[in-house]
């Protein structure tokens, strides 16, 4: 039988425990503005507070484990606007990327909708730009590491923060930069109890690596960007891909300490008070960022028409157009 002082420590424990697990449900959102416009902007808060998605919420949700990740999304499954992290506004909100001047879309390329998963950012990551890496051979896209979450549960909505785990990772080279991206699955989803890295995947979702991976590949193509690259064609396992996002962890740490130094990045966070070059109390924040004080949804901008339609590749991955279509997605 324990005693006193023995089982005092041991519910300590516990409790001490328990305050380390990340509780989403403390974190919240502050939109302003219309969708499918340059303006809008969303927000984290944490308990009424604005912070920063990037660098506030922690890579691992649980302690001492890292095979689950948590991710915030950017662009739920089926829906085509690029939607990313502002890494050069203070707090990083979330907001709609441009190309020429205009809210920036993605075209639905056969058999896929849209974007065919959950695809967001792992937070305090960073794929640094000043290094060059030694599996890929070139140096960071300057953003935290992309994600893609190929549960089947839940519809998803912008801000979203949730828990996954890493199957494993595609090293994409886009601009000539690293890119990771990132398999991931739900860990409320039941396949998440069966599956441990891509190869387990063929079993329960035949066919389902394949055609992610082919999606990054000819997603741009009809931007006119060609075929991306990924390095020796195919996914790396999950155990690597873990060393890879702990590396990307480190580069993070450097980054929001200071000891990294770059341009066109915010690294304003309030979580860390000894980073006393990014820290900000979270009360603050409002005030000192001239944040919106509160939501001001508008009614979303009208995607342009072209972004309805299917459009289909040959098998050189080039647009096949049929007379009489215009095929305009830039």
């Amino acid at each position: 039988m324990l005693s006193v002082r023995a089982l005092v420590l041991a519910l300590a424990a516990v409790a001490s425990a328990a305050e380390d697990v990340f509780d989403p449900s403390a974190y919240s959102l502050r939109e302003v503005g219309a969708r499918n416009t340059l303006d809008w902007r969303i927000w984290l808060e944490k308990d009424g507070h604005p912070v920063s998605p990037w660098h506030d919420i922690p890579l691992h949700p649980f302690p001492n484990d890292t095979a689950i990740i948590n991710y915030y999304i950017e662009i739920p499954r089926w829906t085509d606007g690029k939607v990313e992290t502002k890494r050069d506004e203070p707090l990083n909100p979330i907001f709609h990327d441009d190309r020429r001047g205009q809210p920036r879309f993605v075209a639905t390329v056969w058999p896929h909708k849209t974007y065919p998963f959950h695809y967001g950012s792992i937070p305090q990551t960073w794929e640094d730009s000043t290094v060059t890496h030694n599996f890929t051979g070139y140096p960071g896209d300057n953003d935290p590491m992309d994600v893609f979450d190929i549960t089947s549960i839940g519809e998803g909505y912008v801000g979203e923060i949730r828990q996954a785990k890493v199957l494993g990772g595609l090293p994409m080279i886009d601009d000539e930069a690293t890119d990771w991206k990132v398999i991931v699955i739900d860990i409320n989803d039941p396949l998440a109890a069966l599956v441990d890295t891509v190869a387990d995947l063929e079993q329960y979702r035949p066919g389902l690596a394949q055609s992610m991976h082919d999606w990054f590949i000819y997603y741009k193509v009809l931007r006119g960007s060609g075929l991306n690259t990924i390095v020796n064609n195919g996914y790396v396992d999950a155990p690597a891909m873990h060393h890879h996002i702990a590396e990307s962890h480190s580069f993070w740490q450097n980054l929001v300490r200071g000891v990294t130094q770059v341009e066109e990045i915010s690294t304003n966070q309030t979580s860390h008070p000894a980073w006393c070059r990014s820290y900000v109390p979270a009360d603050q924040t409002t005030e000192l960022f001239d944040v919106p004080a509160q939501s001001n949804i508008l009614p979303a901008a009208e995607r342009p028409s072209r972004y309805d339609r299917w459009y289909y590749l040959d098998a050189d991955f080039q647009p096949i157009d049929v007379p009489g279509e215009i095929i305009d997605v830039d």
